[in-house]
């Protein structure tokens, strides 16, 4: 009787003709404009927006300047930084999205009010208005979507409910003034939302070292980050990290080449990804890919948080996501590849 492989088996058996494939596909893409971006110009609100390769990596460098309403950016930034969008005025968004550590709050899992444990890793809301979808599961799908899951939610912000909110920036005469400049209807819930969203548009960080490279400054990055570069692509982690966030684009599943959550122990309920939105038995530990810009910053890693280190992080996916023992070495020339992916913001390096 012919032997028959099981998939797990089979793929093991042919991963790199697999990755090899795959990468092959996402260059396709990126040659019929999956990742076309515009040199210098990038409006995320418009639905329909005019692209311009700027390379034929598959990683695409972040518009220079991007077209935002500076009047709603700047309302967004100080309801952003508003505690009277929690329900005891003590947290903002900027509780839990510190830009000086990333956009993140460097912790293994967000803490909300009260100290309340809200098991994943806070994702750096810097680029955040180029993902493909909100949160580790995607349940969010624009960021004036995502805004109501932090604000509503008890543990996180107190769970005010949007009337009350509204109740309180209409007392604030500030608020009122600056809301009917740019709105005709004034203090809306739509509109608080708006404002924010436009500001967390603004969190766009550009001209990282690894981009002026892409754009044809050779000595923007040194050797060893090229050769960095080189071993990303070789090993495969450009399948799912590619495109202008080098990731924040896909759906993957954690564990391709082992059980990652078993090794792991204790498996709680955010373990179990985009399965938790869609009751798909397919999205069982299946997480929107993170975004590597600034990776250097936002410390731990992954959706638990468990990877303390940048070394600790591509030596855990080259086991659970490739199938492989990356060297230290390697490890190494990636991680300086890494670094050049952090960017600047308002004009000065983060």
């Amino acid at each position: 009787m012919a032997r028959v492989l099981s998939f797990t088996s089979f793929f093991q058996k042919y991963r790199k003709i697999y990755i090899l494939g795959l990468f092959f596909c996402l260059s396709a893409l990126a040659a019929l404009s999956i990742t076309y971006f515009r040199e210098q110009s990038f409006s995320p609100v418009q639905s329909q927006i005019n692209l311009s390769l700027v390379t034929n990596e598959p990683i695409q460098p972040i518009p220079v300047k991007i077209e935002l309403d500076s009047r709603r950016v700047e309302l967004g930034k100080k309801l952003f930084h508003e505690p009277k969008l929690s329900s005891n005025n003590s947290m903002s968004c900027a509780s839990c999205h510190d830009f000086t550590k990333g956009g993140t709050e460097r912790l293994a899992t967000s803490k909300g009010m009260n100290g309340h444990n809200l098991s994943v890793n806070s994702p750096t809301v810097f680029n955040s208005g180029f993902n493909s979808r909100q949160f580790w599961d995607g349940r969010a799908a624009t960021l004036e979507e995502q805004i109501d899951t932090p604000i509503l939610t008890v543990g996180e912000m107190g769970g005010s409910s949007w009337s009350d909110i509204v109740k309180k920036l209409k007392q604030d005469s500030q608020y009122v003034t600056a809301f009917r400049q740019i709105y005709a209807d004034g203090v809306t819930q739509n509109n608080i939302k708006n404002a924010i969203a436009t500001f967390e548009r603004s969190l766009y960080t550009p001209n990282a070292p690894f981009d002026k490279y892409l754009r044809g400054e050779e000595n923007a990055i040194t050797k060893e980050a090229k050769e960095g570069y080189n071993l990303f692509k070789s090993y495969g982690c450009v399948t799912c990290h590619q495109g202008m966030l080098v990731g924040g684009n896909m759906f993957q599943k954690f564990g391709i080449f082992g059980n990652y959550f078993a090794d792991r122990g204790n498996v709680i309920k955010a373990d179990l990804g985009r399965y938790n939105v869609t009751n798909n038995e397919l999205d069982r530990h299946v997480f929107k890919v993170p975004s590597l810009r600034n990776i250097a910053l936002t410390s731990p890693y992954l959706h638990d948080g468990n990877a303390k280190t940048l070394d600790q992080a591509i030596k855990l996916m080259g086991k659970y996501q490739l199938g492989v023992e990356i060297p230290q070495q390697d490890v190494d020339l990636i991680m300086k590849f890494l670094i050049t992916l952090t960017g600047e913001y308002e004009g000065k390096p983060l």
